[in-house]
């Protein structure tokens, strides 16, 4: 009888066992056994930083501030805020409201050059806004200006973009690209890129990681801003107060930047089409 009660003990202890093992375990998801996944990657970049960072001489994220990252150059807000953004916070501009800053050391030694920008604003119904100007005072027009000017129709716009090659001056030459119509143009964000080749004279101008055409003005190179001291952010440089140019004074048809505007980079070479499209993929994804 002993023997008999010694294995029905042990055999319920075992069941409790098993059951308590039982409970415990969770059901199996085959998922958390998955490796993890590569982050996406555009012509083997991962990451927006990974893009010739060794070229890249400035650089606004807006994140909060006005200042240069890289040189530390700050800038001084008329009017302006900050909003969400591409990534982070943005450059939040509205109707009077502009930055003005020293322009940084390494924009004034450029030579061949890449900048890029992001925006995002209303409709514009009335002459040009401009996002970025490099300021000449004594021209009518900056030494760089990019622009979108009215639109042929609520949806698309028309870009622009004004170089001039010799800073400070107003014995340079012109160059000018546009007019580009770009669509959706309006309410979303939208990436515009300007490349310049300083040993061909190529200005190049890209929208959304695409070009949109390129031009090469007669006596253009090479490009001289050594005499450059200002920039601007959300107008062009005589909608000011007062005017950054003797020039002129403002006009009725120049408009402000009332929506936002982020990740201005600068880089002191020209990045192929592969790169500018890498770019703007991955920055698109805030990558």
């Amino acid at each position: 009888m002993k023997t008999l009660k010694n294995i029905l003990i042990a055999g319920l202890t075992g069941s409790a066992i098993i059951l308590t093992i039982s409970s415990c375990q969770k059901g199996f998801d085959p998922k958390t056994y998955d490796p993890p996944k590569p982050p996406p990657s555009f012509s083997g970049y991962t990451s927006s930083s990974e893009i010739e960072p060794a070229h890249l001489v400035a650089y606004w994220p807006f994140s909060g501030t006005l200042k240069d990252s890289l040189s530390s150059t700050t800038g001084v807000a008329s009017g302006t805020g900050f909003a969400p953004g591409v990534e982070g916070q943005a450059l939040k501009g509205a109707e009077n409201a502009y930055v003005i800053t020293p322009a940084p050391a390494a924009v004034k030694q450029l030579h061949s050059f890449t900048m890029t920008l992001w925006y995002n604003m209303p409709e514009n119904n009335n002459g040009i806004v401009n996002f970025v100007d490099v300021v000449d005072p004594v021209y009518f027009w900056g030494d760089l200006d990019i622009f979108i000017e009215n639109p042929t129709n609520a949806t698309t716009g028309q870009l622009k973009v004004h170089a001039y090659n010799k800073g400070n001056s107003s014995a340079g030459v012109d160059g000018w690209e546009g007019d580009y119509v770009i669509d959706n143009a309006y309410g979303v964000w939208n990436q515009i890129s300007v490349t310049y080749d300083d040993t061909a004279g190529t200005i190049t101008v890209y929208y959304n990681g695409a070009s949109v055409g390129s031009n090469t003005p007669n006596g253009f190179a090479p490009l001289d801003w050594s005499a450059v001291n200002q920039m601007v952010f959300g107008t062009v440089q005589f909608q000011t107060n007062p005017s950054l140019t003797n020039a002129t004074g403002s006009q009725p048809w120049a408009n402000y930047l009332t929506g936002t505007m982020d990740q201005v980079r600068v880089y002191n070479e020209v990045l192929s089409s592969t790169q500018l499209s890498a770019l703007y993929n991955l920055e698109k994804l805030g990558r």
